[in-house]
């Protein structure tokens, strides 16, 4: 019998954690190899999607000068924290980075969707980079000790490649479109999200972010967008507000401004600290909780989250010139970044190694002379300048 440890203390929403360790673990799905399904039209969509992102990055460059990120473009806070895992975690949560409880020093970038006025509502991100985490990486040219976390405000994404493909194509022509015209498209898009909710009729993964309400982002709950390899299981992540000082800014409206969302951010850790809940949804099979396809949201019933360790952010100054431009220009955070034993699994994922790196390869080449330091990985946590 799965008991509630607590209650989400932003929404009172019952939330599990340790008191769930009497589970079995043989309900979980163990991981293997076998549990990805490559479709056979995956590597074209994913070329697709990686010239699709070099064209609209060359596009950018040449009207603003300036190389930028074509996910997540706008820092909406760069933060020093530090993430705790807890001691006494059952055997199945006590996998990669969780096997042992600690202290990691963390980097967080913050961000909205769109490179545009806060006026147009985004999606929000939280990316972690998890500093001294030794083990073998999930890939053979990953030299560092960190590990990138990367969660976005909404739990399900866009289904696989071939489903992404299509939507980077409306992204690429659709890529100067005026901030205006997103008001008409955002209040129909919300108009629609919110009848989803009431119904159940589900809705276009891009009409969710279209119609993201715009809260304030400290006060949002963060998922990551697909599954992943969590040592012997396989685990979405979610990351939950629990302090007070966040918790009475859930649901809060940030769109009133070009920089609403930045600026929100400064003024809170100006005053404030804030802390956040890191859980795991363990896979239980391939059919409920599906790997291959990222839309699918992993009902709790099923997967209910478990608690894996606590995120705390000190008060500090959340924006500096220093800190944006080594935020902004220097640092990368890319799933693929990440112990073997946290491997992105599924269509989205796999698509992420080559998206990314493309991405990241292609802006770190047209900022080559204007950024005065090169980009790099972080080593300690006072290279985050303050």
């Amino acid at each position: 019998m799965i008991r509630p440890a607590a209650v989400d203390a932003c929404n009172g929403k019952a939330t599990f954690g340790l008191e769930i360790s009497a589970m079995s673990a043989d309900q979980y799905l163990r991981y293997d190899p076998s549990v990805e399904h490559i479709r056979p039209e995956e590597a074209a969509a994913v070329e697709a999607i990686v010239a699709s992102i070099s064209r609209t990055s060359d596009r950018t460059f040449h009207k603003d000068k300036h190389g930028t990120r074509q996910q997540h473009a706008k820092g909406a806070g760069y933060l020093r924290g530090e993430l705790i895992v807890y001691e006494g975690l059952p055997d199945h949560l006590r996998q990669g980075l969780f096997k042992q409880a600690g202290h990691f020093p963390i980097i967080v970038r913050l961000s909205t969707a769109f490179n545009r006025s806060d006026r147009v509502r985004s999606p929000r991100g939280f990316a972690i980079k998890v500093l001294g985490v030794t083990g073998a990486k999930a890939l053979g040219d990953d030299d560092t000790t960190n590990q990138d976390l990367l969660l976005v405000n909404h739990p399900s994404y866009f289904a696989d490649a071939m489903a992404y493909m299509r939507a980077q194509q409306k992204v690429e022509h659709t890529l100067f479109l005026p901030d205006l015209a997103y008001g008409p498209i955002g209040f129909l898009a919300r108009v629609l999200v919110a009848a989803s909710d009431r119904t159940g009729i589900p809705i276009p993964i891009v009409l969710k972010a279209l119609g993201d309400a715009g809260s304030n982002i400290l006060g949002e709950t963060f998922h990551t967008e697909g599954a992943l390899r969590f040592g012997d299981y396989i685990a979405r992540l979610r990351l939950v507000p629990i302090s007070a000082s966040v918790c009475q800014l859930t649901g809060q409206p940030c769109h009133d401004a070009d920089d609403a969302v930045l600026n929100s951010v400064v003024a809170f850790f100006k005053d404030n600290a804030a802390e956040y809940e890191l859980f795991a949804q363990l896979c239980t099979d391939l059919e409920r909780t599906p790997i291959e396809d990222a839309s699918i949201d992993w009902p709790e019933a099923v997967a209910p989250p478990q608690a894996l360790g606590k995120i705390t952010l000190p008060r500090q100054t959340a924006d500096s010139p220093a800190r944006r431009v080594y935020s902004d220009e220097v640092l990368s955070f890319d799933p693929w970044r990440c112990l073997a034993a946290h491997q992105p699994l599924g269509s989205i994922m796999r698509l992420r190694r080559d998206a990314y790196r493309a991405s990241r390869t292609r802006r770190q080449q047209q900022n080559q002379f204007k950024v005065k330091q090169r980009p790099g990985e972080p080593r300690e946590i006072a290279d985050l300048p303050d």
